[in-house]
């Protein structure tokens, strides 16, 4: 006894919160296992072996058959009365025979579905007999598949049992044999008159369960919101609050002269102030909740992909004629991965928004409107409040939604920007593939007015997104391994290829993996640049990285000078002008083709160099938009030491795949919301104030490598686009020997034009002598051995050592005289 007391104790301790969580938790067990997977399972295996489309089709004839059959019963049913109703062997011979349009095979059926089973109200089962094929063989859901089911069986077992209530057994095909023995039996149990109410009860009581019919509402109207000028409050509707009443008793008798007293007394009664009570928001059922689904427009897909060609007129230079007869890549090199359009399934998007509204029912958030946007990945639901709801009630709820739907990757947008509105996101149970192909087709890329298009992927309303480069300027990506920053960086590549002749634009690619780039290697000589006397085109090693970079804000420096000599404010008005043929090669002018840098892993060339690769991405980042030299960086580690303040603010466009935490969110996007994408190319586009999600475009490893195999077998230039040649401070600290045998031959006359300009460059002895970069940096080298300039001082201009003609030529007497073999 002493025992079970003690257990009945802890019983009764047992907090109810727990049992409440173990309610839950039971629920959650039996949720996690219903039959959804395995209908999956079947299903694909249907699809695979293609019986999915031979059972709808069969499930369609067979409908088209019974209402043949039925129909035809309807008039031959006493013809045909005699031989149904005997055994079923004998209809199955062929010397019977029977009126109805399909033959005994149609009687046969009558007699069971009609006769014997339903009676008329068999149709039923043609209806979902069809319907179901439709959905097996096209794909297409005509009516909400378990709405439909439930709403056709409870009319086709009420129509049977009110037939066989109304009609006796002369007509038995009108109710069936289970209308007609049913309703005999509600007859014998509670009369006729009884069976006629609870048949008319349990008609009304379904459709009002199922909202079909909507009831009148006698309720008294909703108080009108209060407006600046406040009516006076009717009789009935004051509060039933009594003014003090003031009560002053004069003495009866009351002397002439003597004044009446001045005391007073006031009978205050208490006041009992009526309260109004709360009222609480009347949610609507979510079958009443407006919902619509907002397919996106089909894209139009070209064949072939348009060539930019540049209309110049007869005198104009044509940057291209090096490479007159090269030709683009075409579309066939890509591949196609299934259907590309969204296949809307009308059962999940019905099931998602009733999930939604009662979630938000449950927490008394009434909503007046849902419309549903299905993308390749995720559907957004944009939803309408009912008035007076807080936003950050409806934002607060995003777990409690994620929970309801069971999916990964929910987020919530609150409001729309510039639509009354709020946008849910919800994962496609089937995600879709986005190919390169099918953006590369598509009108909003093939039409693109844009100096460096780019092909990211689709929007979640299944719209290509297409975005300039030269405008972003420079893009920064970011996201875990494997959630695809390696294919979004062959996406923007192959979408420059795919656009661009090699004479207008160029690579710089950074490879610190050493794997990621390689298979650019084959288009060496056609699109990359190097620097001078390197070997591979791609830069693995972190000393080249730390040259390369700085040889590109040498470039950037000497464009500029360009740009300045040449008038000019960016290099699209610069090649214009230089097309035009304003402007003189023979004063160091060419034709600029656009640079491209793109670092795959950002985070160890920081680890390994830290200040070194900061600083000179930092000065592109700050300056390079305006001479055609953009930046795309790519980093697995979103951390605050990878991706500094310095980076972030010259970065305005940035890419978040799927992240960790929200705290490396933050730091990619300066918001949250990377953190609950879904992985597998699903990625946050922020440029300025807008955040567009968007699914990116897969282009493989084999589609990468036909496209180079392409490119590379036509021909080419001699080499790869030469960089400025890059000499680390340390390397000439002037202690390096004049040799007057290896002095070039313009070495007196490049020397005269240094002192006469004062400027030690080698930009400026290539415009005045027409030579080569790599020639006047040799020069410039000898001139600093000979003293007559100083030392590399990185972006400033070298100090001249010569002031004047005279001390110059003492100098170059002195050189010559040391180098003089002695006697």
């Amino acid at each position: 006894m002493a025992k079970r007391y003690s257990n009945k104790l802890k019983d009764d301790a047992t907090p109810e919160k727990e049992k409440e969580e173990k309610v839950v938790e039971k629920e959650k067990e039996e949720k996690s296992t219903p039959s959804g997977p395995r209908m999956q399972r079947i299903k694909d295996w249907l699809e695979r072996y293609k019986i999915a489309a031979l059972s709808g089709l069969f499930l369609i004839l067979f409908a088209i058959c019974l209402v043949l059959a039925f129909t035809s019963f309807l008039f031959t049913w006493q013809v045909d009365y005699d031989k149904v109703s005997g055994p079923v062997h004998d209809l199955l011979s062929t010397s019977v025979k029977t009126a109805n349009w399909l033959g005994n095979f149609g009687a046969l059926l009558s007699n069971v579905f009609m006769n014997r089973w339903f009676g008329i109200a068999a149709y039923g089962i043609a209806l979902l007999s069809f319907i179901t094929g439709v959905k097996l063989l096209l794909n297409v859901t005509l009516l909400p598949m378990a709405k439909t089911i439930r709403i056709t069986l409870f009319v086709m077992l009420w129509t049977c049992v009110m037939m066989g209530y109304i009609f006796n057994k002369n007509y038995l095909f009108m109710g069936g044999g289970i209308g007609y023995y049913s309703a005999s039996w509600l007859d014998g149990m509670i009369g006729r008159i009884g069976t006629l109410l609870s048949l008319s009860f349990v008609g009304i009581a379904f459709l009002l369960i199922n909202n079909l019919v909507k009831i009148p509402s006698f309720t008294k109207p909703d108080a009108p919101e209060i407006e600046e000028e406040v009516a006076e409050p009717a009789e009935s509707e004051r509060h039933e609050i009594e003014e003090p009443i003031l009560k002053v008793e004069k003495p009866k008798n009351i002397v002439k002269d003597v004044p009446p007293p001045t005391a007073i007394e006031f009978n205050v009664e208490p006041v009992t102030p009526v309260v109004e009570e709360k009222k609480t928001p009347v949610v609507k059922p979510s079958d009443s909740v407006e919902f619509s689904i907002e397919k996106a427009p089909e894209v139009k897909e070209e064949i072939k992909i348009v060539e930019e060609k540049i209309e110049l007129p007869a005198s104009a230079y044509d940057p291209t004629l090096d490479l007159s007869s090269y030709k683009f890549p075409p579309l066939s090199l890509l591949q196609d991965y299934g259907k590309e359009s969204v296949q809307i399934d009308q059962d999940e998007l019905t099931a998602n928004k009733d999930r939604i509204v009662a979630t938000l029912a449950n927490y008394s958030i009434g909503i007046k409107k849902i419309k549903a946007t299905p993308g390749p990945t995720v559907t957004l639901y944009e939803i309408v409040p009912q008035d007076g709801t807080r936003i950050s009630k409806i934002k607060n709820l995003e777990d409690d939604i994620a929970l309801s739907l069971s999916a990964l990757g929910i987020r919530i947008i609150a409001p729309m920007p510039g639509q009354g509105t709020i946008g849910i996101e919800v994962p496609n149970r089937n995600p879709g593939m986005v190919s390169m192909k099918s953006i590369l087709a598509s009108d909003q890329f093939q039409k693109a007015n844009m100096e460096l298009p780019i092909g990211l992927g689709k929007t979640i309303s299944d719209q290509p997104f297409v975005i300039d480069l030269a405008k972003m300027p420079h893009l920064l990506m970011a996201g875990s391994t494997g959630q695809g920053k390696s294919v979004g960086l062959n996406a923007v590549l192959v979408s420059l290829l795919y656009k661009k002749h090699p004479s207008q634009i160029k690579f710089v690619l950074v490879d610190p993996k050493k794997v990621e780039l390689t298979l650019f290697n084959k288009i060496e000589r056609h699109f990359l640049a190097k620097l001078p006397n390197s070997g591979e085109a791609i830069i693995t090693d972190t000393k080249k990285v730390i040259h390369t970079l700085n040889s590109l804000c040498i470039e950037m420096d000497q464009r500029y000078d360009l740009l300045k000599d040449a008038q000019v404010r960016n290099i699209k008005e610069y090649n214009e002008k230089f097309v035009a043929r304003k402007l003189n090669p023979e004063k160091g002018h060419k034709y600029l083709p656009y640079i491209v840098l793109i670092v795959d892993e950002f985070a160890d060339l920081i680890m390994t160099a830290g200040k070194e690769v900061e600083t000179p991405i930092a000065r592109l980042a700050q300056l390079a938009r305006a001479i055609g030299i953009h930046l795309i960086i790519a980093t697995q580690r979103p951390s605050v030491n990878i991706i500094t303040g310095t980076i972030k603010a010259n970065f305005p466009a940035r890419i978040a795949f799927r992240v960790i935490s929200k705290i490396d969110s933050r730091t990619i996007l300066d918001s949250g919301g990377a953190d609950q994408l879904i992985g597998r190319g699903d990625m946050l586009l922020a440029t300025g104030s807008d955040l567009i999600r968007l699914q990116c475009a897969f282009v493989s490893t084999n589609e990468v490598e036909e496209i180079t195999d392409y490119i590379g077998a036509q021909q080419a230039y001699p080499q790869a686009f030469q960089l400025p040649e890059y000499v680390e401070e340390g390397s000439e600290d002037g202690n390096v020997e004049f040799s007057a045998n290896e002095k070039d031959a313009l070495f007196d006359q490049c020397a005269r034009i240094v002192v006469e300009t004062q400027q030690g460059s080698a930009s400026l002895l290539q415009r005045r002598l027409k030579i080569g970069y790599n020639r006047a940096g040799r020069i410039i080298d000898q001139l600093q051995a000979a003293g007559i300039i100083g030392a590399f001082e990185g972006s400033k201009a070298r100090e001249v050592m010569i002031k004047d003609f005279m001390q110059l030529d003492e100098k170059l007497k002195a050189l010559s005289s040391s180098s003089e073999p002695q006697m």
